[in-house]
């Protein structure tokens, strides 16, 4: 059976585009924003969109841990929000980045993705944000940002012989 075939008997939202977060500030949007955080820090994820809990909205958290910062380019960050986001690459530069998701668990693969790009959306106070994300953040970003129009890290994968179940991977001593 096919991963999107799974991704389709179980949790259809994963696979459509999501719809814009009309009123940012509702009290409902908190109340989802604040269970997403508490749900991606039990997961020790980096990321949660709002599709991958069922709500079909464009919005999701994300954070940098200070172990997967990349420098000055790329500081730890905690617990932040994107609504309504938008993404561009700054440029053409690639790199393959190790992926995992808390929505296809056990897996890992190897993703194409764009060095840096440019985001920008609302915080949770409906502060416009936007900036220049590098590093782990700019891997992050993307990752979510393409739940948010129904993308699964698989799909983007040019060879899926670069992915594995984790417990294989870290039992050969492959490291990210």
């Amino acid at each position: 059976m096919t991963l999107l075939k799974i991704a389709r008997m179980g949790h259809p939202v994963l696979l459509r585009r999501a719809d814009p977060v009309a009123d940012t500030l509702s009290p409902e949007i908190g109340r989802l924003i604040d269970d997403m955080i508490e749900t991606m820090e039990d997961a020790r994820g980096a990321g949660l969109a709002a599709p991958q809990v069922h709500v079909s909205l464009r919005l999701f958290v994300y954070r940098v841990p200070q172990e997967r910062s990349a420098g000055d380019d790329d500081p730890p960050r905690g617990a932040s929000v994107l609504i309504n986001p938008v993404l561009r690459p700054v440029d053409d530069e690639m790199v393959l980045r190790p992926e995992g998701c808390l929505s296809i668990p056990g897996l890992r693969g190897m993703v194409p993705r764009h060095v840096r790009v440019a985001y920008s959306g609302l915080e949770r106070d409906g502060t416009r944000v936007e900036g220049i994300a590098g590093g782990f953040m700019a891997n992050v970003l993307q990752h979510e940002y393409d739940h948010l129009d129904g993308i699964l890290y698989p799909m983007r994968m040019t060879d899926l012989g670069q992915m594995g179940f984790e417990e294989e991977i870290a039992r050969h001593g492959v490291r990210e």
